[in-house]
């Protein structure tokens, strides 16, 4: 039986009673201890990989539905959370800043959670949210009116609540927070409307702020309710006043990497868009137009939120490709530690865990057309001519000169995770065929306004695909495969031990491919266009995997023309949960014994 709290408005289990609490060491040791999932990335690197086995090649076709889960009512807008599961509960959020406790088992719903939003909230691009954090006997999450919410897991009563920004300037939350060392790590969205990116940490029982770190140069930071130190140097990079409105939103939230105790946290596009107006009167070559810290990697000291190192993918960015793509900790086939990011600007990084340093980069998207390359120091080689003109030059001074450029601003890769397989050494790529049209216009800043100075229209590249799934050799920057699809991928991938890629595309097919060739091997039509992002656990003997379905996110909104390939989708909110039974697990999807091999 269920009553309703109208204080949180959250359904709650009359009968509820308490499970063991979500320790560091639990944390730290999420990927190794498959009953569970209890960070986003199914670990705080990011790798989206499980060594689970069970599950794999040759018995994957006898993977069933166990349970589907709706999240019902009229929000149905882009579900692109990533679950957690604990002690025979999983949490999920969704879209409107909602979070839901499910039992595993059944799928019984055991309380739900919304947020009460208020009027006048600004995201960027679509109402979605990426999923919670885990600790003690708490479930945390962040809402779309810059606020972050710490919830009992067991009967979802709020036990503190803070806020991140002010919803009125432009500032929005959606993604994941982590915890690092009993601190809850945020960033920020908003970067549209000429907000301040940051970091922030918080005490993970009380939600005191702890230390806040902008990523725009000239800004202060703060340490234990003090100012601390400066972020960069101020107008090194940013001419005149600029900086104070300078975006580099943190809107993805961050990795950590255990082995250097660092925080990686990306920074979105500087603003304005307009590259002219953001730079005027400094020089092209050097790096006084830079823009620092936007559109770039960065890392940060968990203690004291002081910056250790940075690596910007595109100074002087104009196309809005951001910086802010998942950074994942892996090790390479030489044993080097290392860290890798796919941008938005077409180019599949590798840098060095320690410092940040510059290892490689390799095109892992067609055509790119703004730069004709990378340098030994992982600075780009500009196109000039391929960057918007400047509407200063125009006769009108109103519009500057229209480019084609590619990829589009959403990106050789967005926000959807890609996926390393410790067993092949390889990641898997969710990427993107597209370009635009782009313009430079002018624009003044006005708190909670749009702070763009640009306009844009998406175009597909090819016209039998636009989305691709890419398989990536990160040494050399191969692609060992890639699997084609009609619409633009913005789901996460999942890989496992037994030799599978999991993904999900916007027709609404979940997929398990063969991790070393890209063969299907498995799907499932949802009934929705998959934007979340695939879990697995094992469970009494049994391998389960679970997919939120739900088409929207950002490409319904900002399409253009890619528009006429997703207008027919439609939207939706069921949580999907699959098992491989136990009397299965041995046979093939011919019905014949498996002679089980190394997977």
């Amino acid at each position: 039986m269920k009553r309703f709290i109208l204080a949180t408005t959250a359904l709650v289990m009359a009968s509820s009673f308490a499970y063991a609490e979500v320790t560091d060491e639990m944390l730290a040791n999420d990927q190794a201890t498959t009953g569970d999932v209890l960070t986003n990335g199914m670990g705080r690197h990011l790798q989206r990989y499980s060594p689970l086995d069970t599950l794999n090649r040759d018995n994957v076709a006898n993977l069933v539905p166990a349970w589907a889960f709706s999240l019902g009512g009229e929000k149905q807008r882009g579900q692109e959370t990533q679950p957690l599961v604990h002690d025979g509960v999983m949490y999920i959020t969704g879209s409107y800043s909602r979070m839901y406790a499910i039992d595993v088992e059944t799928g019984e719903e055991l309380w739900q959670y919304d947020a009460r939003l208020p009027e006048g909230i600004l995201p960027c691009c679509d109402v979605v949210n990426r999923g919670a954090a885990i600790y003690g006997d708490m479930v945390i999450f962040g809402t779309l009116d810059a606020r972050i919410v710490a919830l009992n897991k067991d009967t979802g009563d709020v036990v503190w609540r803070d806020k991140i920004a002010d919803y009125k300037a432009g500032y929005s939350y959606t993604a994941a927070p982590m915890i690092v060392n009993g601190l809850v790590i945020t960033g920020n969205s908003g970067g549209e409307f000429g907000i301040v990116g940051a970091v922030q940490a918080r005490d993970v029982n009380t939600g005191d702020l702890v230390w806040h770190r902008p990523v725009i140069e000239g800004h202060m930071g703060m340490l234990n309710g003090e100012e601390s130190t400066m972020t960069g140097t101020l107008n090194a990079t940013w001419p005149g006043d600029m900086w104070k409105t300078g975006g580099g939103a943190t809107w993805l939230g961050g990795s950590y990497d255990a082995r250097t105790d660092t925080i990686i946290m990306g920074a979105g596009n500087p603003a304005p868009w307009n590259s002219h107006l953001r730079n005027a009167g400094t020089p092209v070559e050097g790096n006084a137009g830079d823009n620092l810290y936007a559109a770039s990697r960065i890392g940060l000291d968990p203690a004291t939120g002081e910056i250790k190192w940075h690596f910007q993918t595109t100074p002087r960015e104009g196309w809005d490709y951001d910086g802010v793509n998942e950074v994942v900790a892996y090790d390479d086939r030489d044993g080097n530690a290392r860290l890798a990011t796919a941008d938005r600007n077409g180019f599949f990084y590798v840098l060095d865990a320690e410092d940040g340093g510059f290892v490689s980069a390799t095109p892992f998207v067609k055509d790119i057309s703004w730069a004709e390359g990378i340098d030994e120091n992982g600075r780009p080689i500009f196109v000039e001519e391929n960057r918007p003109g400047d509407p200063a030059a125009a006769a009108d001074g109103n519009k500057g000169e229209v480019i084609f450029a590619s990829p589009s601003f959403l990106g050789g890769k967005n926000w959807m995770p890609m996926a390393f397989s410790q067993r092949t050494g390889n990641f898997y790529v969710p990427s993107n065929e597209w370009g635009m049209d782009i313009w430079n216009e002018p624009i003044t800043y006005k708190q909670g306004a749009a702070y763009l100075g640009a306009g844009f229209t998406i175009k597909p590249n090819y016209e039998d695909h636009i989305g691709s799934l890419k398989a990536i050799n990160p040494d050399t920057g191969e692609t060992v495969w890639e699997v084609k699809n009609d619409a633009p991928l913005w789901g996460g991938v999942m890989t496992t031990a037994g030799g599978l890629v999991f993904t999900g595309t916007p027709e609404g097919k979940f997929v398990a491919y063969d991790d070393e060739t890209g063969e299907e091997l498995w799907s499932f039509q949802t009934g929705s266009g998959i934007v979340g992002q695939p879990i697995t656990w094992e469970q009494g003997g049994e391998q389960f995997v679970s997919i939120i379905s739900g088409w929207g996110g950002a490409v319904p909104l900002w399409g253009g023309e890619v528009a006429s390939k997703v207008n027919y989708l439609n939207q939706g909110g069921t949580l999907w949960t699959f098992k491989l039974p136990k009397a299965l697990a041995n046979i093939d999807g011919d019905g014949n014994p498996i002679i089980k091999t190394s997977y």
